[in-house]
């Protein structure tokens, strides 16, 4: 792991637990030091008491020249257990008693040496053996204050050694011990305070990133971390927000690349269709001028006329396929001119009223007056609203219904049957070119897409939906921004 990918457990050992260990150890050293040097002190201070507690007895024996007294002194010295040997000397420096082995002892120009000098003295010695001794010299005065003698009590040093390495012991354990419970205390309250709250917030990063985009960071936790949860959440509802709005755009830039393949399409398919109209035309016209004028002879055969009349009423038919297909293909301006509506539904109703006599269908017109008047180009709207009224007569059982409306800021036509209807998977097909569901005699598949051209080109649009006579209501909507109401 690079330094630069730490986590921050380890920042928290590395720049917290380390340092105060590290000034933990110091304090620890220095406190020892200490505790070293008062204990050395207090071993000295505990011979110095030990020898100040025999002087004047020793002292006063060496004055009378009480042996007895001098032995006596030198015994109840030697009975307590931190002094390992007791000497006396004169004050030619001739050893004159002694309790205890007498490796430590003073020689005698050593001892006349520091009797001499009158003062108290302290030092570490090596004897016979390898034993270190700590030696503490206090002279002795008689009662007029004179320099009588010389006392030197000794002790181990082992034991200034054996107290010193138990302080070390001691203090390195505690040393170590607080290491560890600061271990433990930094782990565990990483853990509650910081590092359970993290796991979490990393856990719903990954979660995010594996595709749940509505997941988000909880907000628990100490204060920072519930901040930097609320801007990261934050940031992921505008990141949701931006691929919202870009999902949409790019299913609108589907939507009108589909509408312009589909213009593009209907383009070449109306140009297509301008042209096979075009050239049938003229053929057609011919054969049907020479079935007329054969027809006109005398004495033709009842099965020739019956079949010259056929050859007319194909013809017909044909024509009327050829007109479908110059109407689909028309590319003309409109030529739009204000007309009221209801005028424009009657006379459709007139032109359609002998189709609907003959299918024993009635037509009914309805529509709230005042009628709107609306631009238009009265040829091509009559000839979208006889297509559908057409198509709604083939496919009513008793009765049709159409008119004119008026709602909001539209305005338009309505044309609804009692027939079967049209399944919702078919409405949007129906208006695609040579689309039918009618037999091979009874539709071309062009009346209503010639319908949506000419309401398209008008800036509307057809809705197909169920009407309240059981069957298909088709409506067409213009935009009423450019109409105006009228009584």
């Amino acid at each position: 792991m690079g330094l630069q990918h730490y986590n921050l457990r380890a920042a928290l050992l590395v720049f917290v637990l380390l340092p105060v260990l590290a000034l933990a150890g110091l304090a620890g050293w220095y406190t020892l030091q200490l505790l070293e040097r008062q204990g050395e002190k207090r071993m000295r201070d505990e011979i110095d008491l030990i020898a100040r507690a025999i002087r004047q007895p020793l002292g006063y024996a060496i004055e009378q020249g009480r042996e007895g007294s001098l032995a006596q002194a030198l015994d109840s010295a030697s009975r307590i257990g931190r002094v390992y040997g007791v000497y006396v000397y004169d004050s030619d420096g001739n050893r004159i008693g002694t309790s205890g082995p007498t490796a430590p002892a003073a020689g005698s120009r050593r001892a006349a040496e520091l009797v001499s000098e009158g003062d108290r003295r302290d030092e570490f010695q090596r004897v016979e053996g390898g034993e270190d001794v700590y030696s503490y010299f206090l002279p002795l005065a008689d009662s007029g204050g004179r320099i009588s003698g010389l006392l030197q009590v000794t002790r181990r040093t082992s034991e200034f050694r054996d107290y010193i390495a138990r302080l070390r012991t001691q203090g390195l354990a505690a040393l170590v011990l607080t290491s560890l419970l600061l271990t433990v205390v930094i782990y565990i309250g990483h853990h509650k305070a910081v590092g359970s709250h993290v796991r979490a917030m990393l856990t719903a990063m990954r979660q995010v990133s594996r595709g749940q985009r509505d997941r988000r960071l909880p907000m628990h936790g100490p204060r920072e971390l519930n901040q930097l949860a609320v801007g990261i959440n934050r940031m992921l509802e505008s990141l949701t927000t931006q691929r919202e709005v870009l999902d949409e755009h790019r299913r609108e830039q589907a939507r009108l690349e589909d509408r312009l393949h589909q213009s593009e399409r209907m383009a070449a398919i109306g140009r297509l269709a301008a042209g096979v109209a075009h050239e049938l035309g003229a053929p057609l016209n011919v054969v049907d001028g020479k079935a007329q004028r054969a027809l006109r002879q005398p004495g033709l055969d009842p099965h020739l006329v019956r079949g010259l009349e056929d050859i007319r009423a194909e013809v017909r038919r044909m024509n009327f396929i050829v007109r479908q297909l110059m109407d689909f293909g028309r590319n003309n301006p409109l030529q739009c001119q204000p007309e009221r509506a209801d005028r424009l539904i009657r006379t459709v109703q007139a032109q359609c009223g002998d189709a609907a006599a003959g299918r024993d269908v009635v037509l009914e017109m309805v529509g709230q007056p005042p009628a709107p008047v609306l631009p238009l180009d009265r040829l091509r709207m009559e000839q979208a609203l006889s297509n559908l009224l057409r198509n709604a007569l083939q496919a009513a059982t008793a009765r049709v219904r159409l008119g004119w409306f008026v709602e909001g800021d539209q305005a338009g036509f309505s044309i609804e049957d009692d027939g079967p209807g049209i399944p919702a998977s078919e409405r949007e097909k129906i208006f695609e070119p040579f689309y039918t569901t009618k037999g091979v005699a009874e539709g071309t598949g062009l009346g209503l897409a010639v319908a949506a051209a000419a309401v398209k080109d008008h800036g509307g649009r057809i809705e197909v939906d169920p009407g309240s006579m059981g069957g298909a209501r088709f409506r067409i909507l213009l935009p009423l921004a450019d109409a105006e109401v009228q009584s």
